[in-house]
């Protein structure tokens, strides 16, 4: 006959009990601490030297130290950011891979391709806008016009002899947009990203070409090339000694911006986490001097407010591109 002490009955069901509470506990703790577990992965879909490097390197470290993980950078370059965005919208929403994105990618494609790959609204999860920049037009230091009423000037008196290197939609529409609204017929060159035009410039094998403001500084501060207006309504930040094109060609202005995305169907609270870690990044003062130490103004703007921004863009860039007579690939 079995006896049954009160007492170990009481200390199994303790057990029990005990047990129960830690599963529960260690279930809500793995709920909270799921992510991030792992490196966050941002992918830059133009070549390392690009102002979307630049800030996209800003980033990546500033969000890795926030979510407490460490990261890496993957430049996908070419077909003018399209690859970069295919790569992030193939891979899985859970909060580990983003796209370093550009008004480019995610607006100005829309109407620079007969059909693309990706959906720039649908196929994305927007995380937060960095900021903005304007173009350049540079020419080789000793390029006869020094301004760009002369710029002008030159064209119209060597028509069909300018060419122009582009590796971004906001350098290619640059241009276009200029020739169109001047009256020039200029010979369009198209390369992976920004610098290698550049190259391709100092070595005499174009006239001039659009850079971003941070490449633009640089390459002025070396005292090869010089700028002769920028793109923007008023002067950049980093460039302040160069005049808006504006002045001298009415009505002419338009720039670029940078912002974070991740694939669709990012689950809500890893999105908010995420978002909280971007406006964290974005508000530290030793960013944002970072930021625009690459010549790019910022502009943070949340989930929510990049997402009317990018609908905004994509009828905006629409606009420029056939004001610049763009026909779609």
């Amino acid at each position: 006959m079995t006896i049954h002490h009160p007492s170990k009955r009481r200390a199994a069901r303790l057990a029990v009990a005990v047990t129960l509470a830690l599963l529960v506990g260690w279930s809500g703790q793995a709920v909270a601490q799921t992510y991030p577990v792992k490196p966050l992965k941002f992918i830059i879909p133009f070549s390392a030297g690009s102002a979307t490097d630049a800030v996209g390197r800003i980033i990546a470290q500033a969000m890795g130290e926030a979510l407490g993980q460490s990261s890496t950078v993957d430049n996908k370059a070419g077909a003018n950011g399209i690859l970069g965005a295919e790569a992030v919208k193939g891979a899985p929403g859970d909060g580990y891979t983003f796209l370093v994105t550009t008004s480019t990618t995610q607006a100005a494609n829309v109407s620079l391709y007969k059909k693309l790959p990706y959906d720039p609204v649908k196929d994305f999860t927007p995380i937060g806008k960095i900021g903005e920049t304007g173009f350049i037009l540079m020419v080789q230091a000793d390029f006869p016009a020094k301004d760009m009423k002369e710029f002008i000037a030159y064209g119209k008196a060597n028509p069909g002899k300018l060419a122009y290197g582009h590796g971004s939609s906001g350098s290619l529409v640059s241009a276009a947009l200029l020739g169109q609204m001047v009256g020039l017929d200029f010979l369009s060159v198209p390369y992976k990203s920004i610098p290698p035009a550049l190259t391709d410039l100092l070595g005499g094998n174009l006239q001039f070409a659009f850079a971003d403001v941070g490449n633009a500084v640089s390459q002025m501060n070396g005292g090869r090339l010089r700028g002769l207006g920028v793109t923007t309504a008023k002067r950049a930040g980093k460039a302040l000694q160069v005049p808006p094109i504006g002045d001298t060609v009415k009505d002419y202005a338009m720039g670029a911006w940078f912002g974070v995305m991740a694939p669709a169907n990012l689950p809500a609270d890893v999105k908010a986490k995420v978002g909280t870690a971007f406006a964290a990044v974005m508000a530290k003062p030793e960013v944002r001097e970072k930021i625009a130490g690459v010549g790019i103004d910022v502009d943070y703007q949340d989930s929510a407010q990049l997402a009317k921004t990018i609908d905004a863009e994509i009828k905006k860039w629409s606009g420029w591109v056939k004001a610049a007579n763009i026909t779609p690939e």
